[in-house]
């Protein structure tokens, strides 16, 4: 049985203020939740207060994002490192932002992924696509792309140190949401494509959806076989939301 796992994907937002009220409200409400594993990622410049937040706490926190180079005249990034130093459980990898606005491609990103992974890591890999790309049927071809490539640099085990997040980028931020049906087609095509090099892996990897979940659509979510959790963006910004999606996520095991 795998564990369900709920993350917050803060994005660029918060001030420090609203941040340790938020992670108050996390901490407050958190009391009822057993059986699913409940994680936060903060904008950088607030991994200290998270650190300091939930310190002796069951929610680990991470990063958003990491360079592929472990130190150096880099100007402006971040080393696994230096996440690692500030108590980082896991960081997010290829998210369809840093894809589609900082033109990371896949090679980058699995560089990224092997990178997590040296610092002690665990890489979530966020894969998806487009409407258009949808539109055009080759969802499955550009997520096995995705997918392959980290498979390709790191080998089929890697994926079992990680976790996989579908993110469909035409429900991310938008309020579209996948319905289960479709999520459950896409969860279950990257765990059989994982299944290809090792089913062990594929069996204990777990597979979150990201794309507009709520507490009202997390509990068909959660229900389907191969959704084991969410990438929560802007839900994550209130505690009572954020808490609805782990519940969910909870009462699905």
């Amino acid at each position: 049985m795998r564990q369900p796992l709920v993350a917050g994907n803060w994005k660029m937002n918060g001030s420090l203020a609203s941040v340790r009220e938020l992670l108050a409200g996390i901490k407050a409400g958190i009391g009822g939740i057993s059986k699913c594993e409940v994680a936060v990622c903060p904008p950088y410049v607030f991994i200290p207060v998270a650190q300091a937040e939930l310190s002796g706490t069951s929610i680990p926190w991470g990063g958003q994002n990491l360079s592929t180079e472990q130190s150096g005249a880099f100007t402006g990034e971040v080393a696994g490192s230096m996440l690692t130093d500030f108590g980082c459980t896991y960081v997010l990898v290829g998210h369809s932002e840093r894809r589609t606005l900082y033109g990371e491609d896949d090679a980058v990103v699995a560089k990224k992924y092997a990178v997590a992974r040296a610092a002690g890591l665990k890489p979530v890999l966020c894969v998806g696509e487009t409407q258009e790309e949808r539109e055009k049927g080759i969802t499955e071809e550009v997520v096995a792309r995705q997918l392959d490539a980290v498979i390709e640099l790191e080998g089929v085990d890697a994926i079992g140190d990680g976790v996989i997040a579908y993110e469909p980028v035409w429900a991310i931020g938008t309020g579209l949401t996948a319905t289960p049906e479709q999520a459950q087609d896409v969860h279950a095509f990257i765990r059989n494509r994982v299944a290809e090099h090792s089913a062990d892996v594929a069996d204990k990897v777990r597979i979150l959806y990201g794309g507009s979940m709520k507490p009202g659509n997390a509990v068909e979510l959660m229900a389907k076989p191969d959704i084991d959790g969410g990438l929560i963006g802007g839900a994550a910004l209130k505690a009572e939301d954020f808490l609805g999606i782990c519940r969910a996520a909870d009462d699905s095991v």
